[in-house]
């Protein structure tokens, strides 16, 4: 789940102030998106059909049940998005392509005039995706793909329900709908990171209230959630020691690089991981899934590093959640205004918690 922050209109003047393969790029983009809403059909038109299936129908109603809620929830007036469907003819809507130096732990950053920076390239193309990966490994880049089911373009058009949206099931779904559209209510220009960890927090705190979680199903879910969060911790500490003996090696090529890593999770990660999942009780070890480089522990470290610090800034302050969205809004216009050195995610985190 991503933001998007390319529109066809923009595209035309940004073109003259980008390079050629940037333009190429925002070219790209642009038009897979003028394809996505173009393609879309209404969903009215969509669930008087016969022809679409009973699966497809629940999917939308269910997905216009959560819109309904969150502006409701919200106290704000409904708007156009997703009042429209798109069948897509892959699995993912856009595939991101992560990728970091092989000496370095550091997802690549990519920027465009007035739209800022960010930490990858999106493709509605896989085999572009691919492409592009496959040139950037040929230097001194490791690569990354990730497939992304949903993303938002933060108002920049009335986004549409995407088929791959259909991949979740109930909580998920909500969940997911929750998190893009918080991405229209809130959001904070180059910082990846903090804008998934918020949007990630408070979808899921709205699918609870949403469901009606008892008591007892919110502590049972925010126990698994704990653990992974403290597996999640652990992994991102570990990385971050991985960064520092990396860089300090001072390896040439990626042979190296890959061999230095080999070695550290062989010797330290791994065996900490498994000790720690069969600790936790957790089966599905996630560190202990699939093949890391340096892209991919990139990838990982943006998307995981900020979630337990705003589930503990929440945690410190008497606010129910409507009250602390209004605190993270305050604290924002309270650091704007002020002339304090660093991000909005430093200034939150390292100043406002308490210690």
């Amino acid at each position: 789940m991503v933001s998007i922050r390319v529109s066809i209109q923009l595209v035309y003047f940004l073109v003259f102030l980008s390079s050629c393969a940037k333009t190429s790029y925002l070219w790209n983009q642009g038009w897979g998106q003028y394809q996505l809403l173009n393609r879309a059909v209404e969903n009215k038109k969509l669930l008087e059909d016969p022809q679409t299936s009973r699966e497809i129908k629940s999917k939308i109603q269910k997905i216009e049940r959560y819109k309904k809620y969150f502006y409701k929830y919200w106290e704000m007036e409904p708007t156009g998005i997703y009042s429209k469907t798109t069948i897509l003819d892959q699995e993912a809507v856009t595939y991101l392509v992560i990728a970091s130096k092989y000496d370095r732990i550091r997802a690549k950053e990519e920027c465009f005039p007035f739209m800022g920076c960010f930490p990858y390239l999106g493709f509605f193309s896989k085999k572009s995706a691919e492409e592009h990966a496959k040139k950037l490994s040929n230097g001194d880049w490791e690569t990354f793909i990730r497939p992304v089911y949903a993303y938002s373009t933060l108002g920049y058009f009335e986004d549409t329900i995407l088929s791959s949206f259909f991949y979740y099931e109930e909580f998920g779904l909500a969940e997911l709908i929750f998190h893009e559209l918080f991405h229209t209510l809130f959001f904070i220009d180059d910082e990846v990171d903090l804008n998934e960890a918020l949007a990630s927090y408070f979808s899921r705190q709205m699918a609870f209230n949403y469901f009606s979680y008892t008591t007892y199903q919110k502590n049972e879910k925010k126990s698994l959630e704990r653990k992974l969060e403290a597996l999640n911790v652990s992994f991102v500490k570990s990385i971050k020691e991985l960064n520092k003996k990396l860089e300090k090696s001072k390896v040439q090529s990626k042979n190296e690089a890959n061999l230095f890593r080999k070695k550290f999770f062989k010797q330290k990660l791994m065996p900490k991981m498994e000790r720690m999942c069969k600790t936790l009780g957790i089966e599905k070890c996630f560190p202990l899934i699939g093949n890391w480089n340096n892209a991919r522990m990139a990838a990982f470290m943006t998307y995981q590093e900020r979630g337990g610090d705003i589930a503990k800034l929440h945690s410190s302050l008497d606010l129910n959640l409507k009250e602390f969205f209004v605190y993270i809004k305050n604290s924002k216009a309270s650091y704007d205004s002020s002339d304090i050195n660093g991000t909005f995610s430093d200034y939150l985190f390292k100043t406002l918690i308490p210690k």
